[in-house]
Formats: structure tokens, C-alpha cells, sequence
């Protein structure tokens, strides 16, 4: 079918590599099924970076399984060395007021081939608003856990206590969650806490979520993951369906797609050396594209890594382009024991048999990656829903060890406790309950995301909708 005439999705995603690859890997998805999509972030440095780093050509329609997807970047208006870069109270309201314009130019573009659902992450709320404005049906994508979504929700109605300046040291009881010590909680709503902004961007898209405006609400998590929380929060947005569509790493390799949003290339012998390691024998150690550990730490870490004998794949990302951030100086013994990258497929490396456990910062695409390719976790989250999702998976997944509690805590995690917790997580009967539970969400997972499982019949659903949709506009417009 030619694309002008199929279901036409735009989806503009916060430029992020956190936020770019879960709503990209839902983009490929919904191309999969016979429907155009326009991809939508920021030209600096974003676009810049991706369009290098998988060969992108711009508004070029690609093939996914029966549809097409396409990028397009607009411009944001900085330079990129402008502090506001660097601000994210000051970066917010001008995305916000630049990316309003943008989008609504980008639908009119395509005015033979128009949008039928606008679709954002939950960094640029205001897409919810482009979409009320033009009269199209919007959705957004929750890329954090459903127990995040509810801690959120909890705080913005004030059903429970939560800390507060005179009583920073509260627990926090959501029903269905575990009880969620004062450092437990996703660290932006805290009072102390230096990202408040990133908490009131998050607290902004769940007051459009209630204004009857998106009529689908994703979350990339699946269903038997957080089941009791799902039912739970599922009660509490009526006015919208809620659609656990996730993992969508799994989903989005049951296409086979080589389209990519990363902003570096990988290596490519990464792979190839995990190949020549024995099973189960590598640490895997990477803490994602934003947090940035102290050089101290790093030192830790690494003499910590070096005591224990254990081989490793470590990904070191050099400071972006512009910072003040000097590069890690690392101890050169480390070569001889394993591998230092500055990028690599992060789902191809979770999903080799060398590797043992993972280090990590506990994002949740990584916690997502982890729990799903099997990996027991060494959890050592820093802010936001990290802190969380390391209570997750430890206390209630069971599939991960703690290392610390965050960047609240101010102290450096001596090489002592790091080879501890790494050993704990490798050798020994308790890391092999660890691997034992870890192989159970991933065919967990299989089955969420294989044909006929909850992820697929979530996905399938919305997908048919949209369609419905389509044709019955198409049919007006004949009319």
C-alpha cells in the first residue's frame, strides 16, 4: 500500500538516549503492522549524533515488517555549547515553547498524509497539548515502572505522606508497593533533592494524563512483572487505557528491524570477545548515558573489579563534546583482565552466555534488559526511579544484589564492598538463586511479548484501534 494512504503516526520524543530508544523500539513496532511513522526529537546534538552513528538519512521513509518509519530532527534553536544546555530548568520551558511550533508545522507538512495519533514520552508533556489543539488522538509512553507511575501519582494527589523538609526521613506506604524507605523512593520528589525539575516535568504529564487528553497510556513493562500494581493503577485512570506493552527491547526484536536510534556506534568487537570468554564468567559494567560517577569512585570500582579475578566488559563514556568534565583515568592493570568500551549493544551483550552479572546504575531500560536476558544485577542506582528499581530488584524480583543506596548518601562505595557484592552476585548458591529467578521472568517475558501474550494482545489492540480510526476518517473525507 502506498504510505500516504496508511494510519499515520508521529511520535517526538525528549532528547535522550533513555527516552529515544524505548519510544523508538514502540515506533518500529507500530511500522511493523502496516502503519507509518514519523520519529520525531531535536536536531542538537541528538539528530546530529544518531543520523552519524546508524547512517540516517532524514525524512527518508525505511521499511519495517509491512509499514515505514522515518526520522525528522528540528532544531531547537541553541548553539550547542548554550548553557541552557546544561540547565534543565531553563532547557524545559524553551523545548517546550520551540517544540510546540514544531510539531504543529511537522503535522501541517503532512497534510496528505495525515497524523492520526501523536504519541510523546513523558519529558515533553506538552505534545499532549499539540494534539488536543489539532483535534488528533495522542498517547504517551511511560518509560519507567508501573510502581514509579503510582509513587508519582501518590505524591501529586497527596494520598500518603512523603518526606518533607521538616521530616526528610518518612517512609512511604502505596498500596501494592513495598514499603519504600525516605531514599527509596524516586529521589526527584524528595525535598532535598538538586533534579526537583525532572520530578515536576514527570508531576506535569500525569495532570494531562487526567484531563481526559491521551486516550492510551504505554508502559513499557508487562503485566506479570507488576500485575497487582497494574490492576491497581489501571482503577485509577479510567479515562484512559492502560497498556503494558513491554519489554520493548523483546518486542522489538520479534521484528527483526536494523533501524537504530543510538548516538554512538558500537564497537564491533565486543560481541566477538564475549565470544572467546567461557559462560557465565564476564561482569558486565555499565551506568548508562547520564549518570557520571566521581573519579574516586571509578577508582573503587575498578581496584574492587581487579581483586576479585573476575574478566569484564566495561563501558567508560568519554565526557560529551563542550564539557568541563575531565576523562576517568582508570588503573592499567585493567587490560589484562578484561575490556574497556566507550559503546556497546547493550541488548546483545546482556543477551551472551559469557556474561555473569551486570553493574548497574538501575535505569529502567537496563533493569528491563537485565530481568528480561536473565543477568542478575549488582545495583547501585544514583537518583530518580533507579533507587526503586534497585528495592525492586533486590527485594522483590530477587534477582539482584545492593551495592548502595544513592547519591543522597554522599559517600564513596569502598573496592572492599564492590568485590564483595560482585563475588555474591557470581559465586556461590546465593548467585544462583539470583540466575534461577533471573531465567524465570525472562520466559516470563517471552511469553508476555510471543504472539498471543499480554504485551502482544496490548499492543495488537491499540494497533487495531488506530486503524479503526483511520478508515473511518478516510471514509468520511471520501464522503
Amino acid at each position: 500500500m502506498e504510505p500516504s494512504r496508511l494510519a499515520h503516526v508521529m511520535l517526538v520524543s525528549f532528547p535522550g538516549q533513555g527516552h529515544i530508544n524505548p519510544l523508538l523500539r514502540l515506533g518500529k513496532l507500530i511500522a511493523s503492522k502496516g502503519l507509518l511513522v514519523t520519529f520525531v526529537t531535536t536536531e542538537q546534538p541528538w539528530g546530529k549524533k544518531m543520523r552519524q552513528a546508524n547512517k540516517i538519512q532524514e525524512g527518508v521513509l525505511k521499511p519495517v515488517g509491512l509499514g515505514f518509519i522515518r526520522f525528522v530532527f528540528f532544531s531547537d534553536g541553541l548553539t550547542d555549547k548554550d548553557e541552557k544546555r546544561a540547565d534543565f530548568n531553563a532547557f524545559r520551558p524553551h523545548l517546550e515553547a520551540v517544540g510546540k511550533q514544531e510539531i504543529k508545522n511537522l503535522v501541517k507538512r503532512y497534510n496528505k498524509e495525515p497524523v492520526t495519533c501523536l504519541i510523546n514520552n513523558a519529558y515533553v508533556p506538552w505534545v499532549c497539548d499539540v494534539a488536543e489543539e489539532l483535534q488528533i488522538p495522542s498517547a504517551v509512553l511511560w518509560v519507567q515502572s508501573c510502581a514509579c507511575l503510582a509513587a508519582y501519582y501518590y505524591y501529586h494527589h497527596r494520598l500518603v505522606k512523603f518526606p518533607t523538609e521538616t521530616e526528610p526521613d518518612l517512609n512511604v506506604e502505596i498500596p501494592c508497593l513495598p514499603l519504600l524507605k525516605h531514599d527509596e523512593f524516586p529521589s526527584f520528589l524528595h525535598p532535598s533533592s538538586p533534579y526537583k525539575a525532572y520530578g515536576e516535568v514527570i508531576l506535569d504529564q500525569l495532570k494531562r494524563l487526567e484531563n481526559d487528553k491521551p486516550f492510551y497510556l504505554f508502559i513499557d513493562t508487562f503485566y506479570e512483572l507488576e500485575k497487582d500494581i497494574i490492576d491497581h493503577m489501571s482503577d485509577l485512570f479510567p479515562q484512559a487505557i492502560f497498556s503494558p506493552v513491554g519489554p520493548l527491547f523483546k518486542m522489538a526484536q520479534t521484528i527483526g528491524s536494523d533501524v537504530k536510534g543510538d548516538i554512538s556506534e558500537p564497537t564491533t568487537d565486543s560481541v566477538e570477545w564475549l565470544d572467546s570468554r567461557e559462560p557465565s564468567s564476564v561482569v558486565y559494567v555499565s551506568f548508562g548515558t547520564i549518570v557520571g560517577l566521581k573519579q574516586d569512585q571509578m577508582e573503587e570500582i575498578a581496584h574492587g573489579i581487579l581483586s576479585t579475578g573476575l574478566s569484564f566488559l566495561w563501558v567508560v563514556r568519554p565526557p560529551m563534546e563542550g564539557s568541563l568534565v575531565e576523562p576517568y583515568v582508570l588503573p592499567r592493570e585493567l587490560e589484562e583482565k578484561g575490556k574497556i568500551v566507550e559503546w556497546c549493544s547493550q541488548e546483545k551483550v546482556l543477551g551472551h552466555p559469557a556474561i555473569s552479572c551486570f553493574l548497574s546504575h538501575c535505569g529502567w531500560n537496563s533493569t528491563m534488559e537485565a530481568l528480561t536476558s536473565g543477568v542478575p544485577v549488582v545495583c547501585f542506582p544514583q537518583w530518580g526511579d533507579q533507587v526503586t528499581d534497585a528495592v525492586y530488584l533486590v527485594d522483590v524480583f530477587k534477582t539482584g544484589v545492593r551495592l548502595g543506596r544513592g547519591a543522597a548518601e554522599k559517600k564513596v562505595v569502598p573496592r572492599e564492598v564492590v568485590a564483595e557484592k560482585l563475588l555474591e552476585a557470581t559465586v556461590g548458591e546465593h548467585a544462583a538463586e539470583l540466575r534461577e529467578n533471573a531465567q524465570r521472568w525472562k520466559k516470563e517475558a517471552e511469553t508476555a511479548v510471543a504472539y498471543g501474550g499480554s504485551s502482544d494482545r496490548n499492543f495488537r489492540e491499540f494497533v487495531d484501534k488506530l486503524v479503526t480510526k483511520h478508515v473511518t476518517r478516510e471514509d468520511n473525507r471520501k464522503d
